[in-house]
């Protein structure tokens, strides 16, 4: 074929397929494409042989091309050029048999001995790919935190720029596999997912990975594994290639978020200071340190903010983490801190700084063998410390180690502790700040309760205050027994709304209240009502977003050891429970009225009869309610359980315990508050009863009467005092009152002279002028006895008067 065919075929192939594709055909396609092209010329630029690669490049076969010019196959050769000699190097278009034009890059070189030229060409592309994958495999090569492997389809390594990090610094040999250098199973878990990009060809990008190298297993690195299949020109897998970065830094920061999260998320939940402070080590132990403590001084336990000068001497250890670990014998949950020597590293502790020591500086800073070994955990090679500082106040401090293998402590992670350390004493301080209000709390509510035991002869009582939580909070609950006239007890029962210190001062105000009104010797229904007005003024008084928040409920009864009755009203209280003496229990039925912040409905006063040796307890809801029942599952086992627990021959203080022992809960979220009153009656022997007539006569009879009783009872020497009291009262009761009217004497520690008539007058004490008639009775009476007084009921009213009688039991 001559010069000129070949052009004619070239052109004609031209004219039908489209031209100026670098190395593809008429669509388009690319060539496949081996390796370079290779032809040899003559002296005269004839070919003179042509390879397959340079057939597969042209299309042409050598048949073809050989003793003809080489120049015949350039496309848009330039005249100057057409008889100068080939040059060194260059780039061209060749034509393709096709008709396309092809852009190569071509490099000629003499064939020594000889004239011949040897013309390696290849397209321009492929040059141009190769080039910048060579230096973009040269750049990914030299980076410290990126390994580059490149395997065969046996996944053996072919070239990789990994360094295991061996004791020569040589770097991974080629011809070597991933269990040659990598740990058996890391290995292993490596190589199916190679496999799985050379079967699949679906690319692995930025997996997560951890491996270890199998001279050092027990340290592992992070790794981000992105890897994916190599094909040739044809698109049949040749290999893969993995590139490894070097993941810790992200991955230490991450666990710094996570780390930093867990302490937002558990450190502050409980107001308690030392269950704050085991919550704080344990997030530190193991995710920061080996190990983890936390020492406070000895006052943020109680409450109280600690001394300016705060050191080991001072301190005590709150929290240990994890808890089964050898800890030193200087090292235990609740003893004090050994102090540490002054050091210059010290101070900026004392600044808020957290200080890392390594084991040597911290041994030459003690300087103590024996202290050393009985402070520093066995393995320890780092150690830092870092004060826990809040609102001013240093309230005591983190410690965490490093042992065995672990990483020294870094400059990142100090920073890290840094905020950790903040944010966990700002919730020891919250913790301690509500252990002081709440234990002033619960203090002052112990004081304004009453005394546990009272013995009067109407009952012995017993009562029993449970905190909230546990210890952990205080409301209004209160209990309270009062003395009254006749040898007659008050038993009240409440609960205040709300809970702390306003509810402790509200609860001390109401128990203020009912003594007063309890000494008026009110019905309880009408107690109540005027309880429940005093509520109605404070809540007024009160600033206007707490007006919502004052009120309460109230169970108020009156137990007469004479009629051995017992009248009771309730304020939206639960009913009392009533254990007879053969140990049966019922719950009394009451009518409640409103709760105290309610008012403008009436209160309905219960009567009932008790049998001396009965059990009456007064409660609040937090002994019946908890999260598994409500009052109506609560009140049916309280009732059982006082059935079980009330014994004759048990003390009412030991019953109340273990009563809140098997009733309320380990933690209960209201306060609980019990009063147990073992009823008593006064013999009928020691009472006397006479009914007196509306006659003026009837004053020297009652006299009479009187000194039959009293001589009969042995008490003569209050003979004289008794009859002057008796003739007043009974004068008064005949002059103001109405019939019918009862005169009753009552003998214990005390002789009770009580006159009862119907009218609802109320008598009234004054000093009577030298020129005045009358005027003078009740002031003898005062005079006479040792107390008086009036009391109201629905039939009329009693007027009373009590005398001491010396030796009586």
């Amino acid at each position: 074929m001559d010069t000129e065919n070949v052009k004619n075929a070239c052109s004609a192939g031209a004219s039908q397929g489209s031209t100026g594709n670098s190395g593809s055909g008429p669509s388009g396609r690319l060539y496949a494409f081996d390796g370079p092209a290779a032809a040899v010329l003559d002296h005269r630029g004839a070919v003179v042989r042509w390879t397959v690669a340079a057939e597969e490049l042209t299309g042409f076969r050598a048949e073809e091309v050989c003793g003809r010019p080489v120049r015949e196959l350039v496309a848009d050769l330039p005249d100057d050029l057409r008889d100068a000699e080939m040059p060194a190097s260059g780039r061209v278009r060749l034509w393709h048999q096709c008709g396309d034009t092809i852009d190569v890059t071509f490099r000629t070189t003499k064939v020594g001995g000889s004239a011949e030229v040897l013309v390696l060409a290849a397209p321009t592309h492929h040059i141009a790919d190769h080039e910048q994958g060579a230096a973009l495999l040269r750049a990914l090569s030299a980076q410290n935190r990126i390994t580059i492997a490149v395997h065969d389809t046996d996944l053996t390594t072919v070239q990789t720029n990994a360094m295991p990090g061996t004791a020569d610094g040589r770097p991974v040999q080629p011809g070597t596999r991933l269990s040659d250098v990598l740990r058996a199973k890391d290995a292993e878990d490596l190589e199916a997912v190679l496999r799985r990009v050379l079967e699949t060809g679906a690319p692995v990008v930025r997996r997560s990975q951890h491996v270890s190298w199998r001279h050092d297993p027990a340290r592992q690195h992070a790794l981000s594994l992105s890897a994916f299949r190599l094909e040739d020109a044809r698109g049949r897998p040749t290999g893969v290639a993995a590139l490894y970065v070097d993941n810790a830094d992200q991955m230490r920061a991450r666990r710094h978020l996570d780390l930093a999260r867990e302490v937002a998320e558990r450190v502050g939940k409980s107001l308690d200071v030392v269950r704050t402070a085991q919550d704080l080590a344990d997030v530190l132990a193991p995710a920061f340190g080996d190990l983890a403590a936390v020492d406070l001084a000895h006052s943020v336990f109680d409450g109280e903010e600690p001394s300016k000068q705060l050191n080991g001497g001072n301190m005590g250890n709150a929290a240990l983490a994890p808890a089964t670990a050898a800890w030193p014998a200087g090292i235990k949950r609740g003893e004090p801190v050994p102090p540490l020597p002054d050091h210059p590293l010290l101070l900026s502790f004392l600044h808020g700084e957290p200080v890392v020591f390594g084991l040597d500086d911290f041994i030459a800073m003690v300087k103590d063998p024996q202290l050393i070994e009985y402070l520093v955990p066995r393995d320890t090679h780092s150690v830092m410390v870092a004060p826990l500082h809040a609102r001013g106040l240093t309230l005591g401090a983190i410690t965490a180690w490093r042992c065995g293998r672990s990483d020294p402590f870094t400059e990142d992670e100090v920073d890290l502790m840094k905020q950790i350390a903040s944010r966990g004493a700002l919730a020891i301080d919250n913790a301690r700040r509500y252990t002081r209000e709440h234990r002033a709390a619960v203090a002052l509510q112990r004081l304004l309760l009453p005394p546990a035991t009272t013995d009067t002869p109407a009952a012995e009582t017993a009562g029993v205050y449970l905190p909230a939580g546990g210890g952990a909070g205080s409301s209004g609950d209160w209990y309270d027994a009062i003395a009254l006239p006749s040898l007659r007890v008050a038993l009240v029962a409440g609960d205040v709304v709300g809970h702390g210190m306003p509810a402790s001062a509200t609860m001390g105000r109401l128990r203020a209240a009912i003594q007063t009104l309890a000494d008026l010797e009110l019905e309880p229904d009408e107690l109540l009502t005027r309880l429940a007005d005093l509520i109605q003024r404070l809540a007024a008084e009160a600033p206007f977003g707490d007006r919502d928040i004052v009120g309460g409920t109230c169970l108020y009864a009156v137990y007469d050891p004479v009629t051995r009755r017992c009248a009771m009203a309730s304020a939206g209280h639960p009913p009392p429970v009533l254990v007879r003496p053969d140990g049966t229990a019922e719950a009394v039925e009451i009518s409640p009225g409103p709760p105290l912040a309610l008012s403008g409905m009436p209160y309905e006063t219960t009567m009932i009869d008790v049998e001396p040796g009965s059990v009456l307890a007064l409660y609040t809801d937090g002994l019946v309610e908890r999260g598994d029942r409500d009052i109506g599952q609560g009140l049916p086992h309280l009732t059982e359980a006082l059935a079980a627990h009330c014994r004759p021959d048990r003390a009412l203080d030991e019953t109340g315990r273990a009563l809140l022992a098997d009733l309320a809960d380990q933690a209960p979220r209201d306060d609980a508050a019990l009063l147990l009153a073992r009823t008593r009656a006064v013999p009928a022997a020691d009472t006397a009863h006479w009914e007196i007539p509306a006659d003026p006569a009837a004053v020297s009879r009652a006299r009479e009467w009187i000194t039959r009783q009293l001589t009969m009872w042995g008490l003569d020497n209050l003979l004289f005092t008794t009859q002057l009291i008796v003739s007043e009262l009974v004068t008064n009761a005949i002059r103001y009152g109405r019939p019918p009217m009862d005169l009753r004497l009552i003998r214990h520690h005390v002789l009770v002279c009580e006159v009862t008539d119907s009218s609802s007058t109320q008598p009234r004490l004054r000093r009577a002028r030298t020129t005045d008639e009358g005027g003078r009775g009740l002031f003898l009476v005062s005079q006479l006895g040792g107390r008086w007084g009036c009391r109201h009921d629905q039939n009329g009213k009693t007027i009373w008067s009590e005398q001491i009688i010396q030796d009586s039991p």
